[in-house]
């Protein structure tokens, strides 16, 4: 089995995003599922610093565990600057309300899932 370095997995995430960015935006259904799966896809770019499902191996923190609201809440304020940060802000602002409360559904669903 062949393994991938984290440069990568990165470089994967980042040349899917865009498509995964028009998949997510052109949903119809906004049932909690399709929530969950554009959270899912939306995700994908945070793997390569927080890791699978959020479960950091690195001095990167762990998202895995926290809650929706917590990680909506964050989010949030590095897109606005409330949290001040080094890379966070930047991908924050790339991403909008709507996305951001859709990746925090998706983390907090997994988190409560497998707890």
């Amino acid at each position: 089995m062949m393994r991938l370095s984290s440069k990568s997995v990165v470089a994967a995430a980042l040349a899917a995003f865009p498509f995964l960015l028009a998949t997510a935006s052109h949903a119809k259904n906004s049932d909690h599922s399709t929530i969950i799966s554009r959270g899912e896809m939306l995700s994908l770019s945070c793997a390569g610093c927080h890791g699978t499902d959020g479960k950091s191996e690195s001095v990167i923190p762990t998202i895995y565990g926290r809650s929706a609201k917590y990680i909506e809440s964050a989010l949030l304020d590095f897109k606005s600057g409330a949290r001040p940060s080094t890379v966070m802000e930047r991908h924050a602002k790339g991403y909008s309300d709507e996305q951001i409360h859709q990746i925090a559904e998706y983390f907090g669903a997994l988190s409560s899932k497998n707890n």
